[in-house]
């Protein structure tokens, strides 16, 4: 395989997780009589511009499904965090009625909403169905499609330029990355700005963050590796903020390099030195990566036998990407972990992919109130424990297993 980027051979291998579904792709009853579909999950590292990649194998047609389940909507530090960006960008680029926003990966409007609330016209890109479905609901325009060069060509053709774009947690899922942000050029107005956030590479490598490795995310990003891809691109990065959200991640601001105004600030040099000087571009510092994760799995999977020796009983909260990625290398099946917990009502009554474990509303807590509850999507873990503090009344204790095994039944640090 070469590089998605810039067609370099591959060869150095982050990690290799085995074979697993697509970690989004939750089974309905009826698909348990049936076999599921796993490919391989390897992770590569282009030693010229130092994309981290997945190998292909999988297509977007099938990781984005119709009835795809990732609603955003559903965390309440999450609106918040958008309603911050929203009031920020607003004052920040002198956005009013007279402006036009667009989002790529709109979701269920999960962002939108803030912008349409403050009377700023916007138009979502989201391909997924059930998602757009969500968004129009809100009242927001949706065009439902994959974005790249061509959508952009035609949304510009037909008038709908950007003031500002949005690209919140997609940069990382889209598998044609030059043809994605090569849209953007296309699509800004010769002054508009795009924002971008993506999980940082450097927190995943130094956190062992491996469980936010699954098929839908073909891309691991550091901005080293964005600069060249905006470059090529004719995009010029002028700012950039690291952010705590899904477990460390960077928020940067682009233009277009012929015709943006905004001044560079000087935080891009010094981020990107910060991860010269953290090895990102040696290649020494991506060894060891496999024996780091192989420790975390084991040891989980240590604290479920010996639970189930003891008679405990262990339940998980949230149904994620990255709780799949886990339990799947693990092996763990129904026998350790008999149910997870989600909020999102489209989950509920269905079935992890691989594992099989069933998907289950929070009234199954208080029904069967569990020893331990694993929180499977731990970048949220101070939200849940605060919504799950109830649990502590029958003496029940918090799991994170990433990037340690903690068990606590107060506050986790």
């Amino acid at each position: 395989m070469n590089c998605r980027h810039c067609n370099a051979p591959l060869e150095l291998v982050l990690i290799d997780l085995g074979t697993q579904p697509p970690s989004n792709a939750y089974l309905g009853a009826e698909a348990l009589r049936m076999p599921e579909r796993w490919y391989p999950l390897r992770v590569l590292v282009c030693e010229q511009c130092w994309l981290v990649q997945t190998e292909d194998f999988a297509q977007p047609q099938e990781l984005f499904s119709p009835d795809y389940a990732y609603f955003s909507g559903y965390s309440s530090s999450w609106l918040a965090h958008c309603a911050r960006f929203v009031g920020e960008a607003v004052q920040r680029f002198g956005l009013g009625p007279d402006s036009h926003v667009v989002e790529v990966a709109a979701n269920d409007g999960y962002l939108l909403q803030f912008v349409q609330a403050r009377g700023i016209p916007c138009l979502g890109i989201e391909p997924t169905a059930s998602t757009a479905a969500a968004a129009r609901a809100k009242g927001i325009a949706i065009v439902q499609d994959f974005f790249g060069v061509r959508l952009a060509q035609l949304l510009a053709s037909e008038g709908r330029q950007a003031d500002l774009m949005i690209a919140n947690n997609v940069l990382a899922h889209v598998p044609d990355i030059n043809d994605f942000v090569a849209g953007f050029t296309i699509l800004l107005k010769p002054q508009g700005v795009a924002t971008f956030e993506f999980p940082h590479l450097l927190r995943l490598l130094a956190e062992v963050q491996f469980d936010t490795i699954y098929h839908e995310h073909f891309s691991y990003l550091s901005l080293t590796a964005v600069e060249h891809i905006f470059t090529r691109a004719g995009l010029t990065i002028f700012d950039v903020e690291a952010l705590p959200t899904h477990g460390g991640s960077l928020r940067i601001y682009a233009q277009r390099a012929d015709t943006g105004k905004q001044p560079i600030s000087d935080r891009v040099d010094a981020l990107l030195e910060e991860e010269r000087a953290a090895g990102l571009t040696q290649r020494a510092t991506y060894s060891g990566f496999q024996e780091r994760a192989e420790r975390i799995k084991d040891d989980f999977l240590e604290f479920l036998l010996t639970a189930k020796r003891e008679g405990k009983r262990v339940a998980a909260y949230g149904a994620a990407a990255k709780g799949n990625t886990l339990l799947n290398f693990a092996g763990v099946k129904p026998d350790l972990l008999p149910f997870v917990v989600d909020k999102n009502p489209a989950k509920q009554g269905k079935y992890l992919p691989g594992s099989r474990i069933p998907i289950v509303s929070e009234e199954k807590l208080k029904e069967t109130q569990p020893d331990y509850i694993v929180i499977l999507p731990w970048n949220l873990r101070e939200e849940i424990m605060a919504q799950l503090a109830y649990v502590q009344a029958w003496g029940g204790q918090f799991v994170i297993a990433v990037p340690a095994l903690e068990v606590s039944k107060g506050k986790m640090t």
